[in-house]
């Protein structure tokens, strides 16, 4: 099991890595789509910063309460890593809400203010076990907090991968 402090250094790692190659967005690209149905930059920062608000929000909504025993068995999942894997292509179960698109800079702006959130939520917890408080992932299975906080910084892995795709596309164009 990871450490509070590995999993802070993997957040800020992937965080510095998105937020390069989200800089190597044109600010008159932002909203532009590379093609069919694909995601533009604003989309997917969009994506980034509703999914990190969701799991921090129900990060807090559980800690109000004791934790749910869970079966061993159930406690199970398949590995975190496999969210940075860009081979297996899935639609989020959480539709994108465009009050969160706009211009680039407020919405990284956005995206620095949830991870604020997120690094006080994880200060403010740094005391208590988050091993024994459980949530599904719609993929993986039943995580635990800390699992939660792995796939924030798995999730922009993958989500960073994607925008470096974005930025190959429409550079192309």
């Amino acid at each position: 099991m990871p450490s509070l402090e590995t999993i802070l250094e993997k957040l800020n790692a992937t965080r510095a890595g998105l937020l390069r190659t989200a800089d190597s967005v044109v600010p008159d690209q932002w909203q532009t789509s590379p093609g069919d149905g694909a995601w533009s930059a604003a989309e997917v920062i969009a994506h980034l910063t509703m999914v990190e608000r969701a799991v921090v929000g129900g990060a807090d909504r559980i800690l109000q309460h004791a934790p749910k025993p869970i079966p061993f068995l159930r406690r199970f999942h398949l590995p975190v890593r496999m969210v940075e894997n860009r081979i297996l292509r899935r639609k989020t179960p959480i539709p994108l809400d465009p009050e969160f698109l706009g211009d680039k800079e407020p919405m990284l702006a956005g995206l620095r203010s949830s991870r604020e959130r997120t690094l006080t939520f994880l200060h403010e917890t740094a005391g208590r076990d988050l091993r024994a408080y459980y949530r599904p992932h719609p993929f993986l299975g039943n995580l635990n907090l800390y699992d939660w906080f792995r796939v924030i910084a798995s999730h922009e892995v993958r989500h960073t991968k994607q925008l470096q795709e974005i930025v190959e596309k429409l550079r192309k164009q």
